[in-house]
């Protein structure tokens, strides 16, 4: 599911309204912690996708380096990662939530070095 939602979310990133119907209806499948972290990637990249380095943003993980943690509706990665132009980058970010966890109302971050493609197996990352 999780992988399948993260296609749709780029999918709507890119595509706008017409599949942010669809990422609704995933969204309300999915336990409270793990919907605020799909909430909060779909906003991180919409966020990242309107920043110079980071136009081409097409994934983005709360979990590289260490767990993220959410508290009431804040959620914290200090230990995520994003993906721009088959590059993969460390994040930390904050993301502030919707009560329901549904839309992130604030997303703001830190980019990282670039992680090395060595390191990508390592750390669950992915190519294509």
């Amino acid at each position: 599911m999780r992988n399948g939602l993260l296609a749709m979310m780029v999918l709507a990133v890119s595509a706008g309204t017409a599949a942010a119907a669809s990422i609704e209806q995933a969204l309300r499948k999915l336990g409270p912690e793990e919907r605020s972290h799909q909430a909060c990637i779909y906003k991180g990249l919409e966020v990242m996708r309107r920043e110079t380095p980071l136009r081409r943003a097409d994934r983005m993980t709360t979990l590289v380096f260490s767990r993220s943690v959410l508290d009431g509706t804040q959620l914290t990665a200090k230990g995520g990662g994003v993906r721009a132009d088959g590059h993969w980058y460390a994040l930390s970010f904050a993301c502030q939530l919707t009560s329901d966890y549904m839309q992130a109302r604030t997303f703001t971050y830190k980019l990282g070095p670039e992680i090395p493609k060595k390191d990508w197996d390592k750390y669950g990352l992915w190519g294509n």
